[in-house]
């Protein structure tokens, strides 16, 4: 569980945030596939990049507060 409440909403955003950078990332990608755009799936692969890394760091985050058994 969570050690302090207002960590609680840092894990939340990270989530949140990292969801929506990988649904945005998705989005630019397919549209600059389609579109033809290097620009806008580099957009995408760098947004998708990010949410990746969010997720990641929470994850860790989250693993590392809960192993004090």
């Amino acid at each position: 569980m969570v050690a302090r409440a207002d960590e609680g909403s840092v894990f939340l955003a990270k989530k949140l945030g990292g969801l929506l950078l990988i649904v945005l990332g998705c989005v630019l990608l397919v549209a600059g596939m389609n579109l033809e755009s290097t620009a806008l799936s580099f957009l995408g692969v760098l947004s998708l990049i990010a949410g990746v890394i969010f997720w990641v760091l929470k994850i860790i985050r989250r693993n590392e507060n809960g192993q004090t058994r």
